[in-house]
């Protein structure tokens, strides 16, 4: 019959082990190097790598269909304009835009345009960020505020903002400035109300048991609140970034002696069709770059 262990000193403690790891240690478990377990780590099993596969087909297709999409309206536009189905001079035609913009683009006077509208709609995009978390943060924090307010929030939003360029020309002068409220303006009252909207169904159990622990609104505000909206303000700037870039055109119609808008103003009065269509082609693409941009920084905070 085995005798007990009555003391540390009979633990297998010489042979280099401690009590708590021979205790809790199983001594079936395997040993496994650093890139076995990295490798068992990333392992899938053949349903997964099936699934991984088809998916990367079906990526590869969309991109392959968008592409030939593209490439077959580029030369049906161009072979029309050379057949004279349609008049190149009022459609334009690839060929004629891509020599516009290689013009332009000798003395730099497109990429000078185009850094014009960026800085607009960049800085305006911010501004519309600021205040949109800004205002909707003071509303949630005051009932009444909020309800005093609601009203002129929604009839603002309503309010077709074209209709106050001549004001903001008249009050600001025809300068940068009218061109940046005119296209905060566009975005920002739609960004509060739905930022406060979002707010305000934030889950009602979670900010009692913060209160419950002894937190402060502050707590609130940084452990709840504005971490289950994060989803919601990402997609509030996808829509903010594009809102500010048609603010920033509308603003360069009537207020501006540079940039896209000015230019395809410029070329309607001088029948420049070509520069016309070319600044509207590099309206597309500054928007897809501006909007890949959230996408890609929403990424990066989900992971």
């Amino acid at each position: 019959m085995s005798q007990p262990l009555n003391n540390l000193s009979d633990t297998p403690r010489d042979a280099g082990l401690h009590t708590a790891d021979v205790i809790t240690e199983p001594m079936d478990q395997p040993v496994f190097s650093g890139s076995e377990r990295s490798a068992l780590k990333f392992a899938v099993s053949p349903a997964q790598r099936e699934f991984l596969l088809k998916e990367q087909f079906y990526r590869r297709k969309v991109t392959i269909l968008r592409s030939m999409l593209l490439v077959l309206f580029l030369a049906l536009w161009e072979l029309g304009a050379q057949t004279g189905a349609i008049n190149d001079f009022i459609f334009s035609s690839p060929s004629r835009i891509a020599r516009c913009f290689l013009t332009m683009a000798e003395g730099g006077t497109i990429f000078f345009h185009i850094g014009i509208t960026l800085f607009e709609t960049l800085l305006s995009f911010l501004l519309v960020v600021f205040l949109g978390l800004l205002c909707s943060l003071l509303l949630w924090m005051s009932k009444s505020f909020s309800d005093v307010m609601e009203p002129y929030l929604v009839a603002l939003n309503s309010l077709p903002k074209s209709a106050l360029a001549p004001l903001l020309i008249v009050w600001l002068g025809n300068n940068m400035k009218t061109i940046i409220v005119a296209a905060v303006s566009v975005a920002v009252f739609g960004s509060i109300m739905t930022l406060f909207t979002s707010f305000r169904q934030t889950d009602p159990e979670k900010i009692k048991l913060i209160y419950s622990l002894g937190g402060k609104r502050k707590d609130v505000l940084s452990k709840v609140l504005l971490p289950s909206s994060v989803p919601i303000i990402i997609s509030n700037m996808k829509v903010n970034i594009g809102l500010c870039l048609v603010g920033v055109i509308i603003g360069e119609f009537l207020a501006a002696n540079a940039g896209l808008g000015y230019l395809i103003i410029y070329g309607q009065q001088t029948f420049r069709m070509d520069q016309v269509v070319m600044s509207i082609v590099i309206l597309c693409l500054v928007s897809a770059v501006l909007y890949q941009g959230i996408t890609l920084l929403e990424k990066k905070i989900q992971h």
